[in-house]
Protein backbone atom coordinates (compact mmCIF):
# COMPACT_ATOMS: atom_id res chain seq x y z
CA UNK A 1 0.00 0.00 0.00
CA UNK A 2 1.28 3.88 -0.71
CA UNK A 3 2.58 5.64 2.30
CA UNK A 4 1.26 9.10 2.01
CA UNK A 5 2.44 12.06 3.56
CA UNK A 6 -0.29 15.34 3.69
CA UNK A 7 1.19 18.93 4.95
CA UNK A 8 -1.35 21.72 5.34
CA UNK A 9 -0.69 25.54 5.10
CA UNK A 10 -3.92 26.10 6.78
CA UNK A 11 -3.99 30.12 6.55
CA UNK A 12 -3.05 29.72 2.94
CA UNK A 13 -6.37 27.75 2.41
CA UNK A 14 -8.51 29.06 4.79
CA UNK A 15 -7.86 32.85 3.60
CA UNK A 16 -8.03 31.26 -0.29
CA UNK A 17 -11.40 29.59 -0.04
CA UNK A 18 -12.30 32.28 1.76
CA UNK A 19 -11.45 34.57 -0.61
CA UNK A 20 -12.91 32.63 -3.90
CA UNK A 21 -15.64 31.40 -2.36
CA UNK A 22 -16.85 32.52 0.50
CA UNK A 23 -16.77 29.42 2.66
CA UNK A 24 -14.71 26.68 4.15
CA UNK A 25 -12.46 23.74 3.97
CA UNK A 26 -13.87 20.27 3.85
CA UNK A 27 -11.03 18.55 5.52
CA UNK A 28 -13.09 15.55 6.21
CA UNK A 29 -14.09 14.69 2.87
CA UNK A 30 -10.24 15.36 1.72
CA UNK A 31 -8.67 12.81 3.96
CA UNK A 32 -11.31 10.09 2.68
CA UNK A 33 -10.11 11.38 -0.80
CA UNK A 34 -6.87 10.96 -0.17
CA UNK A 35 -7.01 7.46 2.04
CA UNK A 36 -8.52 5.93 -1.40
CA UNK A 37 -5.27 6.22 -2.76
CA UNK A 38 -3.12 4.77 0.16
CA UNK A 39 -2.43 4.76 3.84
CA UNK A 40 -1.74 7.98 4.95
CA UNK A 41 1.40 7.77 7.76
CA UNK A 42 1.78 11.18 8.53
CA UNK A 43 -0.88 14.15 8.10
CA UNK A 44 -0.08 17.53 9.62
CA UNK A 45 -1.75 20.93 9.51
CA UNK A 46 0.38 24.00 10.21
CA UNK A 47 -2.15 26.76 12.46
CA UNK A 48 -1.26 30.27 14.04
CA UNK A 49 -2.72 30.15 17.33
CA UNK A 50 -4.56 33.19 18.36
CA UNK A 51 -6.24 31.31 21.21
CA UNK A 52 -9.49 31.90 20.57
CA UNK A 53 -12.70 29.38 21.07
CA UNK A 54 -13.47 28.67 17.66
CA UNK A 55 -10.18 28.06 16.68
CA UNK A 56 -9.32 25.60 19.49
CA UNK A 57 -12.67 23.70 18.06
CA UNK A 58 -11.34 23.90 14.27
CA UNK A 59 -8.37 22.37 15.97
CA UNK A 60 -9.75 19.56 17.64
CA UNK A 61 -12.25 18.64 14.73
CA UNK A 62 -8.84 18.64 12.39
CA UNK A 63 -7.23 16.08 15.35
CA UNK A 64 -10.48 13.60 15.23
CA UNK A 65 -9.93 13.62 11.21
CA UNK A 66 -6.40 12.77 11.78
CA UNK A 67 -4.25 15.55 11.49
CA UNK A 68 -1.36 16.33 14.34
CA UNK A 69 -1.42 20.40 14.35
CA UNK A 70 1.35 22.16 14.49
CA UNK A 71 1.48 25.62 16.07
CA UNK A 72 2.54 28.94 15.77
CA UNK A 73 2.33 31.99 18.14
CA UNK A 74 0.16 35.27 16.25
CA UNK A 75 2.55 38.09 16.60
CA UNK A 76 0.88 41.48 16.01
CA UNK A 77 3.76 44.20 15.14
CA UNK A 78 4.24 47.75 16.38
CA UNK A 79 2.86 48.43 12.88
CA UNK A 80 -0.46 46.82 12.54
CA UNK A 81 0.98 44.12 10.68
CA UNK A 82 0.37 40.32 11.49
CA UNK A 83 3.41 37.58 11.14
CA UNK A 84 2.74 33.80 11.53
CA UNK A 85 4.50 32.56 8.51
CA UNK A 86 5.02 28.26 8.91
CA UNK A 87 6.89 28.02 5.39
CA UNK A 88 10.24 26.78 6.63
CA UNK A 89 8.59 24.84 9.46
CA UNK A 90 6.68 22.71 6.48
CA UNK A 91 10.12 22.59 4.54
CA UNK A 92 11.82 21.13 6.90
CA UNK A 93 9.09 18.63 7.58
CA UNK A 94 8.60 17.51 3.81
CA UNK A 95 12.39 17.34 3.63
CA UNK A 96 12.43 14.82 6.97
CA UNK A 97 10.03 12.45 5.31
CA UNK A 98 10.32 12.11 2.03
CA UNK A 99 12.56 9.02 1.85
CA UNK A 100 9.61 7.47 3.92
CA UNK A 101 6.97 8.21 1.86
CA UNK A 102 5.70 7.59 -1.54
CA UNK A 103 3.71 10.41 -2.30
CA UNK A 104 3.41 14.19 -0.50
CA UNK A 105 0.43 15.80 -0.63
CA UNK A 106 0.64 20.27 -0.08
CA UNK A 107 -2.31 21.95 0.42
CA UNK A 108 -1.43 25.47 -0.49
CA UNK A 109 -1.19 27.85 -3.25
CA UNK A 110 2.23 29.38 -2.15
CA UNK A 111 4.72 29.40 -4.68
CA UNK A 112 7.74 29.54 -2.51
CA UNK A 113 7.07 25.45 -2.40
CA UNK A 114 7.88 25.29 -5.87
CA UNK A 115 11.31 24.68 -5.42
CA UNK A 116 11.01 21.61 -2.55
CA UNK A 117 8.40 19.92 -4.40
CA UNK A 118 11.46 20.00 -7.19
CA UNK A 119 13.73 18.67 -4.45
CA UNK A 120 11.71 15.98 -2.61
CA UNK A 121 10.42 14.40 -6.31
CA UNK A 122 14.43 14.22 -7.96
CA UNK A 123 16.10 13.63 -5.15
CA UNK A 124 13.62 11.03 -3.23
CA UNK A 125 11.75 9.84 -6.31
CA UNK A 126 8.55 10.62 -4.37
CA UNK A 127 5.48 11.66 -6.09
CA UNK A 128 4.07 14.81 -5.24
CA UNK A 129 0.46 16.35 -5.07
CA UNK A 130 -1.15 20.15 -4.65
CA UNK A 131 -4.56 21.02 -3.70
CA UNK A 132 -4.99 24.57 -4.54
CA UNK A 133 -7.55 27.54 -5.24
CA UNK A 134 -7.06 27.21 -8.63
CA UNK A 135 -7.39 31.17 -8.93
CA UNK A 136 -4.80 31.83 -6.15
CA UNK A 137 -2.31 28.91 -6.89
CA UNK A 138 0.80 29.92 -8.10
CA UNK A 139 1.40 28.90 -11.58
CA UNK A 140 5.14 27.33 -10.64
CA UNK A 141 3.50 25.42 -7.67
CA UNK A 142 1.03 23.70 -10.19
CA UNK A 143 3.80 23.04 -12.72
CA UNK A 144 6.37 21.77 -10.08
CA UNK A 145 3.59 19.02 -8.74
CA UNK A 146 2.90 15.93 -10.19
CA UNK A 147 -0.44 16.09 -10.20
CA UNK A 148 -2.42 19.23 -9.21
CA UNK A 149 -6.10 19.08 -7.73
CA UNK A 150 -7.66 22.04 -7.99
CA UNK A 151 -9.91 23.02 -4.72
CA UNK A 152 -13.61 23.70 -5.52
CA UNK A 153 -17.46 23.55 -4.59
CA UNK A 154 -16.78 19.50 -4.09
CA UNK A 155 -13.90 20.12 -1.67
CA UNK A 156 -15.88 22.92 0.74
CA UNK A 157 -18.22 22.84 3.07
Amino acid sequence: MKKIAIFVDVQNIYYTTRQTYGRQFNYRKLMAKIKEQGEVVIAYAYAIDRGDSQQMKFQDALRHIGFEIKLKPYIQRSDGSAKGDWDVGIAIDVLESASEVDSIILLSGDGDFDLLLDKVSSKYGVKTQVYGVPALTATSLIHAADDYHRIEQDLLL
